[in-house]
């Protein structure tokens, strides 16, 4: 296990590949926020979005997908799987890291999340969402990748490891949730009507004060704010009870559904991120107190989940909350490649210290 308090003197020399950042949509201001369409019509991806069109479940579905191209190809393919409150979009500054230095980076947009399609009944499971992520990189010929998931992305990329272990390179985990089993520990069920009121008419300042409290361990910066207008922005939509349907589908699935029982199971070479200030922990609002002070404990969660899964190394952030990509991009870009690379980042390194 390592511990990266600041990872600096990486990170100076990281910052130095960074090319101007693609143009992105500006944050409207609060006093005249932004209305989105149920598949995040109206908000621009830093890159062209691209989709794929298939059939599941007897209806036609469309995948919103980045497909961004490596500045010097290295022949590695990363893929991007992003959280429940998160989009492709949001893995922006990771997209332009692995791109510069040598990656194919594909991010998709699950069914069900921001530019995808939002289907009125669909059976959600990380099972399915895994086989639709495997068949769009069959569709776009990719035979082996390396799957990096934060947060709920993190069980889609345990599960895709485990049903697809000869075409998964590596596999890195953010932040991800399902480390513990949270029904099993107390957290009341909540059926899927009962997420559904809970999610409509969600508002940004309930967005942004969650995101604050979990996500940047109770700092907050402007560049944040763009996130939660994004979010906020499909609530306010003519499309947003559709929006709601799908996130009540979602969090049943995410509730119901924890990865901490297959870990064991996984076969590739993993690498753990955690931010120790996470204390996310799903359903943990309507748990009465004495369960939730047990719940998101993600220092001793991390621990656990890497001693658990074979083959995988811990890089802990002892000062960074549940998305260190978003909090602090250079530290955690820094160790992601040491990790995917060490020998291009030593040369990177000694190319840019005087």
């Amino acid at each position: 296990m390592r511990r990266y308090p600041t990872l600096y003197a990486l990170a100076c020399g990281l910052a130095l590949w960074a090319c101007t950042p693609p143009l992105h949509a500006a944050t409207t201001p609060d006093t005249q926020p932004p209305a989105y369409g149920p598949q995040l019509e109206g908000f621009d991806y830093p890159w062209p979005v691209q989709t794929y069109r298939f059939t599941s479940q007897r209806q036609t579905l469309d995948m919103a997908y980045l497909d961004v191209p490596a500045q010097h190809p290295n022949g590695q393919v990363a893929v991007l799987l992003h959280g429940k409150n998160f989009c492709a979009a949001t893995w922006e500054g990771t997209i332009q890291a692995l791109s510069a230095h040598g990656y194919r980076v594909i991010a998709p947009d699950q069914v069900g999340f921001c530019k995808s399609s939002k289907p009125q009944s669909y059976q959600f499971s990380f099972t399915q969402l895994a086989r639709n992520t495997h068949d769009l990189l069959h569709h776009l010929g990719v035979d082996k990748a390396i799957i990096i998931g934060h947060s709920t992305g993190g069980m889609l990329a345990v599960r895709y490891a485990l049903m697809y272990p000869t075409d998964t390179a590596r596999l890195v985990l953010v932040d991800p949730i399902g480390l513990e089993d949270w029904l099993a520990k107390g957290v009341p069920y909540r059926t899927v009507d009962e997420w559904y009121a809970r999610e409509r008419g969600k508002t940004a300042d309930q967005i942004r004060t969650y995101e604050k409290k979990f996500y940047y361990g109770d700092t907050w910066r402007p560049e944040y704010e763009k996130w939660v207008q994004m979010l906020a922005g499909m609530y306010r939509g003519g499309g947003s009870d559709q929006v709601a349907w799908n996130s009540a589908l979602l969090y049943d699935m995410i509730l119901t559904q924890p990865v901490v029982h297959n870990l064991p199971d996984l076969k590739v070479p993993t690498l753990l991120i955690i931010g120790d200030k996470d204390k996310t922990a799903i359903g943990s609002d309507s748990a009465p107190p004495a369960v939730r002070a047990q719940l998101g404990h993600y220092p001793t969660l991390g621990k656990a989940a890497a001693a658990a899964i074979p083959n995988a190394q811990l890089i802990e952030f002892p000062t960074l909350g549940h998305s260190p990509q978003m909090q602090d991009p250079d530290a955690f870009h820094a160790a992601l490649l040491g990790w995917l690379d060490p020998e291009s980042i030593s040369k990177d390194h000694s190319r840019n210290t005087p």
